[in-house]
């Protein structure tokens, strides 16, 4: 559905910013999280994973756990269907394994109790024989012809022949002659990269509260980034229609992408519906490492071509992508986004997912992006050095802009790569002088940014305050901005709009929140639903007027005439029409349901100044600064909070943050002792230059930005790290090891 285009205007709310709404709850511990729900008679849930990599399941006995006391209820997978899509069977499979284990973790049953130590007694007493077979926890050995395959019936018709069974998934994108651009550059660079798989290191692990009933109903509390996609899956895998289950999304302690589809919500809902009582889930933290959605692990292959004056005249990558044991399609994803920040005349970009022994890989902000940025970007930077190039006057020599036919098919619109770019030479930073050891990098970044699915609702109150009651998650400050959107719209202060985030039975369907699409999409549908209140309010005041409708207007929150030939009245404020609301025809709301398109692409530019320690190997980060295009920003703070933020985690994943398997295929540091995320003293203060090329596809400009701000800073870092080094690392994390290692080579 198209929507209004860009009309410049000036706020009075949007840019402001405001105290955010669930800030008191959050510092008091009101807010009540995934685990702070209790219900009468509530059993605790616990699960059984597999201490094998990959295994076939040869016999579960269930029977003396069932005997202990305080046990009421045992799952396994055989307490659910087999569903006929092949999509919601692995979804299935991944909560409860059927045939195979295929991950150390992987869920095989399940237990409800009258307390925790019952159900650890009930566990232990489960008996599960298991089959040991082979298996593959790297992405390249999962693409060798001898390896284990990890899941048979999943290639897809678009992966060539030639691959063996674990390549599930094959794209390619490009365009223009790759060897006549080859043919023209001075200089030919290619590299090998490898990345390791990260987690999103969410504070709160995840957690639910289910409940069936004898009719057949269901309930679910759960910290969640979409109810509906929950009850969704949820549904399907338990055989019932979706409108009887309620799924009540609470407030989430951090998701980042982690928190997009389901693990434990279906046992939950399977122990409930064996126990006729309600059962609570949590998972500790070692089971979030274990068994929930990192992101993937990469092995990528790329190939640039550059004259001596700096133009790319021809660029190649091949990225290979493990989502672990069940299919994705991060690849495409990664594809599409490796080249996007250049203007190319030949590039050809090609994906392949690969299924490996490890857990499913879930979304973790802009997905199959940074690793593919990192090894494009690295390469452009080493070409920089080699000819004797300034990296940034090479970057906006190279910068897509308006009417760009971009790698992957698409004609750019308005975008700000260009204005990022030049926003970073003429920062402080860029020139600002580097000590011994010290290195400056630099990287562009890009998402796509999503429109889709949105419900809103927009109730007016006798009092003159407004409700909005809209169905997406907030993990980034939307209920503010949607507020500050609904505020702006009806000309009435923030202070008089509250946001909630409403049930799967309290408003009509909403896309995931994800793809940084809340505050376009639903604030598209916010402008929409208080355009449409604002039509009932002048009809309103028309009606005590005794004019027609159409000679009514709204300014500054208030319906007034239209012209003189209206009438002389004085203006009616959105209060006094509300006021009056049940004596001119009842309660007034707006509404709007949307498909939303136009949600405009993002680009970043990150700077990074590091120092290496030449006799450990150590990394300090000592400046860091995002620029950044919002498009508008409606809650600067918040915005700032999402550069700021997806820079700390891009640090985390590019110096530090990795699975590490054994030989065994067991995952070695499931816990934050050994899985380490920066803390506040390995950041420096993290400085952010927002930029507001306005997005044509919405009335307002805004674009996403939750995703972008994480996608530079590996490629960044890396750069910043082999210029102090003087050295080229191609592997992430760049831990003081494999510095040092990389150091002890050069000699």
């Amino acid at each position: 559905m198209a929507f209004d285009e860009y009309q410049k205007r000036d706020f009075k709310v949007v840019g402001s910013r405001p105290a955010r709404p669930d800030g008191i709850d959050k510092v008091t511990g009101r807010a009540l999280y995934g685990a702070d729900l209790t219900a009468p008679g509530m059993l605790v849930g616990r699960i059984l994973r597999s201490p094998h990599a990959h295994a076939r399941i040869v016999r579960i006995d269930t029977s003396k756990a069932a005997a202990l006391p305080g046990v009421k209820a045992v799952v396994t997978s055989a307490d659910f269907g087999l569903p006929d899509d092949m999509g919601l069977r692995d979804t299935q499979d991944n909560c409860l394994a059927r045939d195979k284990v295929l991950y150390d973790g992987h869920a095989v049953a399940a237990v409800a109790a009258t307390s925790a130590q019952a159900a650890k007694a009930a566990l232990a007493a489960i008996e599960v024989d298991y089959e040991v077979l082979p298996h593959v926890t790297d992405v390249d050995a999962a693409m060798q012809p001898d390896a284990p395959v990890v899941l048979e019936g999943r290639v897809q018709e678009t992966v060539p022949a030639g691959h063996t069974a674990n390549v599930t998934n094959y794209c390619e994108f490009g365009h223009g002659d790759l060897e006549a651009g080859f043919a023209k550059a001075d200089k030919i660079i290619s590299r090998s990269f490898r990345t390791a798989a990260t987690h999103q290191g969410y504070i709160e692990p995840h957690a639910c509260l289910a409940s069936m009933g004898p009719d057949g109903r269901g309930e679910l509390w759960v910290c969640t980034q979409g109810q509906y996609l929950v009850r969704e899956l949820c549904a399907g895998i338990l055989e019932m229609d979706e409108s009887q289950l309620k799924v009540t999304p609470s407030e989430i302690g951090g998701g980042f992408g982690g928190k997009t589809t389901v693990f434990i919500e279906p046992v939950a809902l399977a122990l409930s519906r064996k126990a006729g009582r309600p059962v609570k889930l949590v998972m500790s933290r070692e089971e979030v490492f274990r068994a929930s959605g990192p992101t993937v692990h990469t092995s990528t292959d790329v190939k640039i071509g550059m004259t001596r004056d700096g133009r790319i005249t021809a660029a190649e990558a091949t990225l290979r992508y493990s989502g672990g044991c069940y299919p994705n399609s991060t690849c495409e994803m990664g594809a599409q986004a490796a080249f996007a920040p250049y203007d190319l005349d030949a590039v050809r970009t090609y994906g392949l997912n690969a299924l490996t022994n490890r857990p499913k890989e879930i979304s973790y902000r802009a997905p199959g992006a940074p690793t593919a940025i990192y090894a494009v970007e690295s390469v452009v930077d080493e070409l920089c050095q080699e000819l004797g190039l300034d990296p940034l006057d090479v970057r906006l020599k190279n910068a897509a802009s308006k009417g760009t036919k971009s790698s992957y098919g698409v004609t750019f619109e308005d975008i700000g790569l260009r204005a990022t770019l030049e926003a970073a030479k003429a920062h402080p930073h860029y020139t600002a002088p580097l000590g011994p050891n010290q290195g400056r990098g630099l990287s562009c970044g890009f998402w796509f940014n999503f429109g889709g699915n949105t419900s809103v609702t927009l109730s007016v109150n006798t009092d003159g305050t407004v409700n909005v009651t809209e169905g997406n998650p907030d993990i980034g400050g939307s209920r503010a901005s949607i507020s500050m959107i609904a505020a702006e719209e009806l000309g009435i202060p923030y202070e008089h709009v509250r946001t909630i985030v409403a049930d799967t039975t309290s408003i009509g369907f909403s896309d995931t929140t994800d793809g940084s699409r809340v505050t376009f999409t639903v604030g598209l549908a916010t402008i929409k639903a208080a355009r449409d209140a604002i039509k009932k309010m002048c009809s309103r005041a028309a009606k005590i007027w005794g004019i027609d409708p159409e000679a009514v207007e709204w300014v500054d929150g208030a319906a007034v005439p239209a012209g003189p030939n209206a009438g002389k009245f004085p203006p009616m404020t959105l209060a006094e029409i509300a006021a009056v609301s049940f004596q001119t025809g009842g309660p007034i709301a707006g509404h709007h349901e949307a498909n939303a398109d136009g949600a405009g692409v993002s680009f970043g530019v990150h700077l990074c100044d590091i120092e290496v320690d030449p006799e450990t190997g150590a990394t300090k980060v000592l400046r860091y600064t995002v620029f950044q295009d919002a498009g508008k920003a409606i809650h600067p703070a918040y915005v700032e909070g999402q550069m700021q933020g997806g820079a700390a985690q891009g640090i985390g994943w590019a110096l530090n943050e990795e699975y590490i398997y054994g030989e065994d295929g067991r995952l070695q540091n499931p816990g934050f002792l050994d899985y380490r995320i920066p803390v506040a003293s390995d950041l420096p203060k993290i400085d952010t230059v927002i930029l507001e090329v306005p997005n044509p596809g919405h009335p307002y400009g805004v674009r996403g930005v939750g995703e972008t701000s994480i996608v530079p800073p590996l490629a960044a870092i890396s750069n910043a790290v082999s210029r102090a080094a003087d050295v080229r690392l191609t592997e992430l994390p760049m831990s003081p090891p494999r510095i040092l290692s990389a150091l002890m080579a050069k000699g």
